[in-house]
């Protein structure tokens, strides 16, 4: 029944799209399903001795002297396999044989220790039965006669000495001995509150499961959500994207057209700026051009004076004559071309708004995503009505899944399982509570003899009085080596049965350790439960054919405790993708096909989109023959680079006053004086103003301006006006022609982002039913109590502990006995004792 529940998980796996593989998929958003519902579980299967642990590492020490071999694998699994005793001469087989030697070799450090017990249990009670019929012969110290010794007093200090460590040594095993009865008592007292931490993980395990189950279930609505979130934004997701391809080639030429639209205004603007700008130098230079015709033909008059004939000025009015065509404007705007003709073609040009033309053309290619949505719609309502059939269909098929039923089954069966538990568990206690009372009664007997000792030392110590004769001791003396003896009986008495004990917990006890519990901490004795054929001689792998029927699939007790280990889902631990085939029952890929078939057939027509008619074509071929190109620029810029006379006003003035002063005083000087100072006026009236007055020095600026702004517009403006309507019909022609192949390919990138959607919502299915949903970690933690915690720590190291104190005592008992028996004799009270004659030792 509990295969049946975790087949009931694969549901939920899903399986990858391959049918469907697009030009180009993007990475889809990361759509967040949250955490899948999980509750901590309570048991630590981990077990702390605390200070009696160091006996444990003890004890294991002292094993591994025993049984140094690692864990026999390849012997176990050669015994396991063959069969002894089916007939008579199985024994006898060269190959029994050599197992049976190879585990005899392994086993030989438990076999001597064994059959020194053994021959402990068999001789000592021999030899207590003749020692003491040897004693009631008067031998073997049963004399009561004590010869006097010169070294008396040493022999008795020094068995005193011996008897008291070995006392001591045999106090150390029963304690160690006690310590490990009571520790395992301790333990299986509080075991209860292990095997309920146990059950309630494993009732958490049940009870999450199918909560588990269905929030895998509803997070479907999370991708579908999104999904029906992208397709409610065809527009903006669809729409855009195939906008922002098609603008590649849009965008640029609607720019180009916009920019042609504004080279119109701004031509405009600058032929209206040149002919002002002309009419405003020409007004100042024609002003000075009349007065400086005026002084020139004064300065003439006087120089035909006929003061000029005479020989010393005749010389100096040449020069002046001859100087007098300097006396001229330099900068003649009167004399460059008009612009009338160009300013009157560009405003009929301008008689139609070529950037209203072109903003048209923006918006109408700027509802492409509205022409998505609108054409779109039919199909993304049939793309939605097969997300929701999807969801519809996963909660019916959940719905018909004897879940519940299985879960309470399993459910009924664990609280059977707990309840039996309880209801034994006091059994369980109280042939514990047997053993332990045997167990302290094993000790006791140790106790009762180890009183004897310490009483028949201390009595024997302090009674003892070494000037007293042997026949003479005290009562106090003699009590003690009568304690002593008695000491010494119940040892012959109680070591064998101690012995008994003490074997038989070493053989099992040992042996327990060294091939399970070793090995299962090395994860070794899976190794060997997984042998193939090993556990059935028909089946491979023994635990896939128990679950699945089918011994060829790999799965091993190995694998299965590592991943419950780790807190897997059971789906990976068991492999049960081995058993149940989810795509029988949900195909999640056969209706993201069907999505993205549906998105594949979209159709969308962008032939309304119309981005400059013919009116603005026309527009832009008559502003490229509105004649701009024919302009002389390079007299507008000669001109503008003038001077506004041809000689410095104030240099000709002060030159033509010296050379007045080189005539004799006259007429002619004064003359020729008073035409310098007009000319200075001429200068400072008229000159100055052309040169630094704001309004010509701006009619300057702004006629260089507009004039270079010309030039830089019609060079090739032919060429431009016709590269900006070849670029729009370029561009119209995609959208007309071509447009559909770029529609095609952000559709498969849209579905590639749908069906994305769906992928993960499967991928992330699998992973969580991988390795959250029904975490057999309470699996492992079961095995890991049952066989690490109860068998190992609680049973094994305590009877091994036990065994290993009370083995220790009854050992040194021996030299117990002997040194009690040799003491003795020094605290008794004695029949006889040597006698000297003073005669014969005067003698």
């Amino acid at each position: 029944m509990a295969v049946e529940l975790c087949l009931l998980l694969l549901l939920f796996c899903g399986s990858t799209i391959s049918e469907v593989q697009p030009i180009y998929k993007p990475p889809p958003g990361t759509l967040d399903f949250g955490f899948v519902p999980a509750k901590t579980y309570d048991t630590g299967a981990y077990h702390e001795p605390g200070p009696i642990g160091i006996l444990f590492k003890i004890v294991h020490a002292f094993l591994y002297l025993v049984q140094p071999n690692s864990f026999p694998q390849d012997l176990i699994r050669k015994l396991a396999q063959q069969k002894f005793g089916n007939t008579q001469g199985d024994y006898q087989k060269p190959e029994n044989v050599v197992l049976t030697l190879q585990a005899i070799y392994y086993e030989i450090g438990f076999i001597v220790s064994a059959a020194l017990g053994l021959l402990f249990i068999l001789l000592l009670p021999l030899v207590g039965l003749c020692f003491c019929m040897c004693r009631c012969c008067d031998n073997c110290g049963g004399e009561m006669h004590q010869r006097q010794k010169k070294n008396a007093d040493c022999q008795r200090s020094c068995f005193a000495t011996f008897l008291f460590v070995a006392s001591f040594i045999i106090s150390v095993g029963v304690l160690c001995a006690y310590a490990a009865n009571q520790h395992l008592t301790n333990q299986v007292r509080g075991a209860k509150k292990l095997l309920n931490s146990n059950f309630k993980d494993l009732k958490i395990f049940l009870n999450d499961t199918p909560v588990q189950i269905d929030y895998l279930v509803r997070q479907y609505n999370t991708t579908k959500d999104k999904a029906l979130s992208d397709l409610n934004n065809v527009g903006p997701l669809l729409g855009s994207k195939v906008q922002e391809q098609l603008g590649k080639e849009v965008h640029p030429a609607l720019d180009a057209a916009l920019t042609m639209a504004g080279a119109i205004r701004d031509t405009k603007e600058a032929l209206e700026n040149v002919s002002v700008s002309v009419e405003v130098l020409q007004e100042g230079t024609e002003r000075l051009h009349a007065n400086l015709t005026d002084v020139k033909m004064h300065l003439s008059n006087t120089l035909n004076d006929s003061a000029c004939s005479a020989a010393q000025a005749a010389s100096t009015c040449n020069i002046i004559r001859n100087s007098l065509n300097q006396l001229n404007i330099n900068a003649n705007f009167s004399g460059l071309p008009g612009v009338s003709s160009q300013l009157a073609k560009i405003n009929d040009v301008l008689k139609i708004d070529l950037s209203s033309l072109v903003q048209k053309g923006y918006a109408a290619f700027n509802d492409t995503p509205d022409l998505v949505v609108n054409q779109t719609r039919n199909i993304l309502s049939d793309i939605k009505n097969v997300l929701e059939s999807v969801g519809s269909n996963i909660t019916t098929f959940t719905k018909t899944l004897p879940v519940q039923k299985i879960l309470a089954d399993l459910m009924i069966y664990l609280t059977q399982s707990e309840a039996y538990v309880q209801d034994y568990f006091p059994v369980v206690e109280q042939y514990d509570f047997y053993r332990w009372l045997g167990c302290l009664i094993l000790c006791c007997m140790v106790v009762l003899i180890l009183v004897f000792y310490y009483l028949g030392l201390l009595c024997g110590t302090c009674g003892y009085d070494k000037h007293a004769s042997p026949t003479t001791r005290g009562c106090i003396s003699n009590t003690g080596g009568n304690f002593l003896m008695a000491g010494v009986g119940f040892s012959f008495l109680f070591s064998w049965v101690l012995m008994i004990v003490v074997v038989l917990a070493f053989v099992a006890g040992g042996n327990v350790e060294k091939l399970v519990c070793e090995p299962f901490e090395e994860k070794t004795l899976f190794k060997v439960l997984d042998t193939p054929y090993l556990l059935n001689q028909h089946w491979k792998n023994y635990l896939s054919g128990i679950l699945f029927k089918n011994p060829n699939i790999n799965l091993t007790f190995e694998k299965v405790y590592s991943d419950c280990k780790e807190n897997k889902g059971i789906y990976t631990s068991l492999h049960l993708e081995n058993l149940f085939n989810i795509t029988e029952f949900l195909n999640i890929s056969m209706y993201t096909e069907d999505v993205a078939l549906k998105i594949e057939h979209i159709q969308i027509n962008l032939s309304k989109i119309i981005l400059l008619d013919e009116i603005g074509k026309e527009n832009l071929l008559n502003f490229s023959s509105s004649g701009i190109e024919g302009i002389n620029f390079a007299a507008y810029l000669t001109e503008i680079n003038k001077s506004v006379t041809k000689v410095d006003l104030l240099s000709f003035a002060n030159d033509l006053e010296a050379r007045a002063d080189q005539l004799p005083k006259g007429a002619l000087e004064n003359a020729l004086k008073g035409h310098a100072n007009n000319i200075r006026m001429i200068h400072n009236q008229q000159v100055v103003p052309l040169e630094q007055a704001m309004k010509y020095v701006k009619a300057r600026s702004t006629l260089n301006q507009s004039i270079r702004l010309l030039k830089r517009t019609s060079s090739e403006l032919a060429v431009k006006v016709k590269n900006v309507i070849s670029a729009v019909d370029a561009a119209q022609l995609l959208i007309n022609n071509n447009a559909s192949l770029v529609i095609v390919q952000e559709t498969k990138k849209y579905m590639g982002t749908i069906v994305g959607y769906f992928e993960q919502y499967i991928e992330w299915v699998k992973e969580s039913v991988a390795m959250e949903v029904a975490a057999c970690k309470p699996i492992a933690n079961v095995i890991d109590t049952a066989v690490d915690i109860f068998l190992c720590s609680y049973i094994t190291d305590s009877v091994n502990t036990f065994w290993f104190g009370l083995g220790g005592s009854s050992i040194f008992l021996i030299p117990a006995i002997i040194f009690a028996v040799k003491l003795s004799k020094y605290y008794r009270r004695m029949d006889t004792e040597d006698v000297y004659d003073d005669s014969v030792e005067q003698w």
